[in-house]
C-alpha cells in the first residue's frame, strides 16, 4: 500500500499564517502538523508516500520534508496546481499511485491513536475503500456516514443542514484504483470542487464494498485558528516531562514541562504545564508561561504572561502583558511601547509582524 498526503488548498481561514506557508507546516506542540501524518503512515508500514503539493509555497513543503530519508520513508511530489477538491487530488496521483491501493491522509488533520486500524480494515479483493469516522457534536460542519450494523457504509453526505448521524468523515480514507473512473465523471460542486463524497457514494452505486472505522481517540481538522489551539491542547495533554534545557536556580516549574536543548528559563520566570518550549528559547525574568503553550524555537519571552497560545520560532515577545488564546507567526515582535494599561490580548499574527503595544 501507497500513502498520499494533501498539501495543497490555500488555508484562507487562517490567513495572515498562511500568507506566509501552506497551513499543513503550521506547528502543534513545535512539531509541524504535516509530519504528524508523516509518522502516522510510518508507524502503519507505509513508507511509499506521495505528496501533493499546492500553490501556496510548495517550495517550504519540499524544503521541509526533502527526500524522505531524514523520516524513514520515500517522498514523491505531485503538483495539483490550483485546490479543486479532495478528489481531484487524488485523481491527479493516479500515474504514482498505479495498481495499488493508497491511504489517503489530509496533511491538516491530527488524530490520536494514528491510522493502523483504518489501514487494516482494507483487505484486497474483498474491500474497495475504507473511510476514518469519528463521533463529533457538530456533524453538519463535515461530510456525515450512514453507517450498517457490520461497518459497511451505506452513504455520505456533505454537510448535511440536518445531519443523519453523529460520524464525521474524517481525512484518513484507503482507496483501490477503482476509484479513478469514477472521479473522471465527477462535475465541479457548488463551490467549484470535485467532492469526496461523491466519489464515495460512486463506488457505492456500483456495488463497491467500503468499510468504515470510527476512531476512539480525538482527531481535529486544523482549518481554523481556533482548532489549531485546540490540537496543541490535546497533543500538550500527552506530553511528558523533560528538562534538556538551563533551568536557573530561583525559576518556578511545576507540571508536564517540556524544555528543549539550548532553551533558558532564567530566575524569577514561572513556567505551568502542560507547555513545551523549544530550543534556544529564552524564559526571561518576571515571565509567565501557562498551561498549553508552545514556545517555538530562538523564541524570547521577557515579562509577559502568555497562556493558550502557539508562539512561532524566532518571536520576541517583551512588557507586561498577558497574551492568550492566540497563534502568533515567526521571527515577530510584540514590543513595550509604553502603555501600562493592565489588560490582555489576543493575537492572529503572521510572519514577520511588529506590534507595539
Amino acid at each position: 500500500m501507497k500513502g498520499l498526503i494533501l498539501a495543497g488548498g490555500t488555508g484562507s481561514r487562517l490567513r495572515p499564517i498562511t500568507h506566509t506557508g501552506p497551513k499543513q507546516l503550521i506547528p502543534i506542540a513545535n512539531k509541524p502538523n504535516i509530519l504528524y501524518a508523516v509518522d502516522d503512515l510510518k508507524a502503519a508500514g507505509i513508507i511509499d508516500i506521495g505528496v501533493i503539493l499546492g500553490t501556496n509555497m510548495p517550495d517550504r513543503v519540499r524544503a521541509l520534508l526533502g527526500d524522505g530519508k531524514a523520516h524513514g520513508v520515500r517522498f514523491t511530489y505531485i503538483d495539483q496546481g490550483e485546490p479543486k477538491g479532495i478528489a481531484h487530488a487524488i485523481g491527479c496521483a493516479r500515474r504514482f499511485i498505479g495498481d495499488d491501493a493508497v491511504a489517503v491522509y489530509l496533511g491538516d488533520n491530527v488524530l490520536k491513536g494514528g491510522i493502523k486500524e483504518i489501514v487494516g480494515k482494507y483487505a484486497p479483493g474483498k474491500v474497495d475503500a475504507v473511510l476514518g469516522l469519528c463521533k463529533v457534536p457538530n456533524p453538519g460542519a463535515f461530510g456525515v456516514a450512514i453507517v450498517d450494523k457490520k461497518g459497511n457504509l451505506k452513504e455520505t453526505v456533505e454537510k448535511p443542514k440536518t445531519p443523519p448521524s453523529q460520524l464525521a468523515v474524517i481525512g484518513v480514507y484507503v482507496f483501490t484504483p477503482s476509484v479513478f473512473p469514477i472521479i473522471d465523471r465527477l462535475k465541479p460542486s457548488g463551490r467549484g470542487e470535485l467532492e469526496i463524497t461523491e466519489a464515495i457514494n460512486g463506488l457505492l452505486e456500483e456495488g463497491r464494498i467500503v468499510k468504515t472505522h470510527v476512531v476512539t481517540g480525538w482527531w481535529k481538522d486544523t482549518g481554523r485558528p481556533e482548532d489549531i489551539l485546540e490540537a496543541n491542547h490535546l497533543v500538550l495533554d500527552d506530553l511528558e516531562r523533560k528538562l534538556e534545557g538551563d533551568v536557573a536556580e530561583g525559576a518556578d516549574i511545576r507540571g508536564k514541562v517540556h524544555l528543549a536543548r539550548g532553551a533558558k528559563i532564567e530566575a524569577g520566570a514561572v513556567v505551568r504545564g502542560p507547555c513545551i518550549i523549544g530550543e534556544d528559547a529564552r524564559i526571561g525574568n518576571g515571565s509567565y508561561i501557562g498551561p498549553y503553550t508552545s514556545i517555538g524555537p530562538r523564541v524570547v519571552v521577557e515579562g509577559a504572561e502568555i497562556e493558550n497560545s502557539i508562539i512561532l520560532e524566532g518571536t520576541r515577545i517583551t512588557g507586561r502583558r498577558r497574551i492568550t488564546e492566540s497563534l502568533i507567526g515567526a521571527h515577530s515582535e510584540i514590543l513595550d511601547g509604553g502603555d501600562r494599561t493592565p489588560r490582555g490580548h489576543r493575537f492572529i499574527v503572521g510572519e514577520n509582524t511588529q506590534i507595539r503595544l
